[in-house]
């Protein structure tokens, strides 16, 4: 980035922003919460989102526009209907080497879901009326994770301009096998493996149930064919070169983009401004330590500069990787206390979401709260802190050694 500030473009109009004084970063009093599972409340800044800074403001791409966030990087932004309402997607500029030679166009990082809305705003961006993209093709798509915000148009894009996806290989497989709804992987799985976990109410089974097809419908096909991705793989994107860094706990194998160059990273949903990462146990791994692996991700961002910026998925991008880190790394370390107290008398995971989330939640909340709630108690229980024993009645309760 400039060394003096950081100039937004959108539509017809420029941003400038002077560059931020990041000795400040960390001044703000810590708070003891955040929030969780995908729920972005539209408020003013908490005291946690204070410590970070925000180079463009509150400027956010309109739909079917553009920011620019440094030469050959653009910024647009998706809708999603649920209580987490919007993706953010990246360009950037790319001279693509094929069969019939180099093709001048966009790489695009991340889809969005498979809807009509979707498609239409990126029908909108590549109209000839637009200027955003100057005309030119998508030539690749990289998509960091397997989630249907992420790849839920992938199979779309790639053969609308018969582009390659390049992926992880642990986030292709998990996409292919979601969206073939494969046994274990499909809807059906998610309420057996809850009730052993201590959710019996038989109205949420009905609204678990109707989640069946969930996945199915927001990625409904996958490409038959990628590239594989790896940790520590350079991939040259146009005039520059980034480096993968994967992550899990969040999914399987995340792909983080990073370049030193522009000092910019592409964070997917490994590190958010506002809200924490999900990080849960699900039927197809039912014990798994997803706050382990998701902690032990983190330290992989630890040599990267302080004033990197970081494009995240969700919310805006911001300066502050470091601190923020330390914030996700104090929240998951109160969340655990807050199990353990809780396990001073046996307790199921069903029985600890309205400790870790203590507000209504619907079923597309509730299925990422219980997750993430056997998540922590897995980490303990892994740990040695906790153990486990299963009752009369078929349910998992944990419990202080």
């Amino acid at each position: 980035m400039p060394s003096d500030r950081i100039v937004g473009h959108s539509a017809n109009k420029q941003v400038v922003i002077p560059f931020l004084d990041h000795s400040r970063l960390g001044d703000e009093p810590k708070a003891t919460t955040t929030c969780r599972i995908g729920i972005e409340r539209e408020q003013s800044m908490n005291s946690l989102e204070m410590q970070l800074n925000y180079p463009l403001g509150e400027t956010l791409p309109e739909s079917g526009k553009t920011i620019q966030i440094a030469p050959g990087v653009l910024w647009i932004r998706m809708g999603l209907p649920f209580a987490l309402n919007h993706i953010n997607l990246w360009l950037i500029e790319d001279h693509y080497p094929t069969d019939n030679g180099v093709v001048h166009g966009w790489t695009a990082i991340d889809c969005g879901i498979a809807s009509d809305a979707t498609r239409d705003a990126w029908e909108i961006l590549f109209g000839e009326q637009n200027d955003g993209l100057r005309g030119l093709p998508i030539v690749r798509v990289i998509a960091t994770h397997c989630h249907p915000d992420h790849v839920g148009l992938a199979d779309w894009l790639c053969t609308r301009w018969n582009a390659p996806l390049w992926m992880t290989t642990g986030e292709y497989a998990f996409a292919r096998m979601m969206s073939a709804s494969l046994p274990g992987v499909d809807g059906s799985a998610m309420y057996p493996h809850f009730k052993k976990h201590g959710l019996v109410s038989p109205e949420m089974q009905e609204k678990i149930a109707e989640r069946k097809t969930y996945y199915t419908k927001l990625v409904p096909a996958m490409p038959n064919a990628y590239r594989r991705v790896q940790e520590g793989q350079d991939i040259q994107i146009g005039a520059h070169s980034w480096s993968i860094i994967t992550g899990f706990g969040h999914s399987p194998e995340h792909a983080s983009l990073y370049c030193a160059a522009l000092n910019l990273l592409i964070s997917g949903d490994m590190v958010l401004p506002r809200i924490s990462t999900n990080v849960s146990v699900f039927a197809v791994e039912p014990e798994a330590n997803p706050v382990q692996q998701y902690l032990d991700s983190l330290k992989k961002y630890a040599h990267l500069p302080i004033d990197v910026l970081i494009l995240p998925s969700h919310g805006k991008p911001f300066i502050g990787l470091h601190t923020r880190i330390s914030q996700l790394n104090e929240h998951h370390a109160a969340r655990l206390d807050e199990v353990v107290t809780a396990c001073a008398t046996p307790r199921s995971a069903a029985e600890i979401v309205p400790i870790m989330f203590p507000r209504p939640l619907d079923a597309h909340q509730l299925t990422f709260a219980l997750g993430e709630a056997l998540a922590h108690l897995h980490k303990l229980w892994f740990d040695g802190v906790l153990r486990r024993e299963l009752g009369d009645d078929g349910v998992l309760r944990f419990m202080v050694k």
